[in-house]
């Protein structure tokens, strides 16, 4: 199974090539929230995707609902596509058959039922939208990419937290190795810096504090004195088939996607469980899924969420996952610069790996520093690095106790 086509709409950029640039650049795109009064939360810094053109990205019927996810989710299709040089108004019917979209998202549309239930407590229930409840629907993703482009496969939205994306891929990745599907667009997509669930958050006590008044060093993963992580948002989407349709094709094949796995701690709704055992066994079974040998991986995207116990655990866990060789294996943290984009962060590490892989140069991990005795990594600190490592791990960690891997790979002919 491969990649062969990419496509994001990040904070720090609109196309792959921009959201790459800000990594490789080690730039952070945090800045205090513009699009609500944020005055009053304790957390007041976002990783928002600036500029972007929402009504323009949407298709004529929907712009008046001004669905943010959407939005995002069908520009970065488009580019994916366009790199894949997949026309599906060009497919046969049989092929638009075998053609799926399977998106992860956390929160889906929960900004547009925010605005919604704004207008209905303010007394105004007849400009409540009509399409309040589909809107707000987590299924309603992948609803609107299969019929912006007709395809007619299985249409599947994944919600399982901040694992949502790499298990939506995942899904896909199995579907395409089992012959299920020929062509999957899969990543994922949320838009949740909305007061309701920033409020939530912050009440949760998961968000970072300390970083107003210097919104570029916010989001701060593996450092000492971390004290949570900053909201992102975004779609990142890419296109997986198998190797025979992309070489039928003659598509360009950008990376390989070999193995995945999931696991769960069973152990509690927000902490991850202290051993670090089922994640690091998440990370062993995507390895044994792809039959890919741990030494052959030369870097990790970690989660890296800037929250104390997650960077702790997940550090405990590749551990005990790569043993000796922990140590020698990079890795970093792209939040500190994009935020945490929930349920879609699995997809923008993935797209920032397949780059990674491709151009044989690793993201940093910025607003690093050394003090954590349990964090003693190479986290590949405040600049990128050149590397020629041929596979990679994305890692990620989710609320429920969930952890999944992705392995990819360059692509051998």
């Amino acid at each position: 199974v491969v990649v062969t086509g990419m496509g994001a709409v990040a904070p720090g950029g609109h196309s792959v090539p921009a959201f790459w640039r800000t990594l490789a650049d080690g730039r952070s795109a945090v800045d205090a929230i513009s699009l609500f009064d944020a005055s009053r939360l304790p957390c007041r810094v976002a990783a928002e995707v600036r500029d972007f053109p929402v009504r323009d990205a949407l298709p004529q019927k929907t712009r008046k609902l001004e669905l943010r996810i959407v939005a995002f989710t069908l520009a970065a299709a488009d580019e994916a596509l366009a790199q894949a040089r997949l026309d599906p108004a060009g497919l046969s019917a049989p092929a638009l058959r075998r053609a799926g979209v399977l998106l992860g998202t956390g929160a889906g549309g929960i900004e547009f039922g925010e605005r919604q239930y704004e207008i209905f407590f303010g007394g105004n229930g007849r400009q409540v939208s009509a399409y309040g409840i589909l809107g707000s629907f987590v299924g309603m993703l992948s609803s609107e990419v299969s019929m912006a482009y007709g395809l007619r496969g299985p249409s599947h939205v994944v919600s399982t937290g901040c694992t949502s994306a790499s298990d939506a891929m995942g899904y896909a990745y199995h579907q395409i190795r089992a012959g299920a599907l020929d062509v999957a667009l899969t990543g994922g997509a949320e838009a949740c810096i909305a007061p309701g669930i920033m409020t939530a958050f912050c009440r949760m006590g998961t968000m970072t504090t300390s970083g107003n008044d210097e919104p570029a060093a916010a989001s701060r993963p593996f450092h000492p004195e971390r004290d949570g992580f900053v909201m992102g948002e975004g779609a990142w989407v890419l296109v997986l088939e198998s190797l025979d349709s992309a070489v039928a094709r003659g598509a360009p094949v950008l990376a390989e996607v070999a193995g995945y796995a999931s696991t769960c701690d069973a152990y509690h709704r927000v902490r991850p469980e202290p051993s670090g055992e089922e994640a690091a066994r998440a990370i062993e079974l995507a390895l044994e899924d792809g039959g890919v040998p741990a030494d052959e991986v030369g870097y990790l995207s970690l989660h890296g969420t800037a929250t104390e116990l997650n960077d702790r655990i997940e550090t405990r866990a590749v551990k005990i996952a790569f043993g000796d060789r922990a140590h020698a294996i990079p890795a970093s943290g792209i939040k500190s610069m994009i935020g945490h984009a929930q349920g879609a962060c699995g997809a923008a590490a993935a797209v920032a790996t397949v780059c990674a892989l491709r151009e044989r140069f690793l993201p940093p991990t910025i607003n690093y520093a050394p003090g954590d005795p349990e964090c003693d990594r190479d986290y590949v600190p405040h600049r990128g690095r050149a590397a020629g490592g041929a596979a990679a791990v994305v890692n990620t960690i989710a609320f429920g106790s969930k952890n999944s891997a992705i392995v990819l790979r360059r692509y051998r002919e």
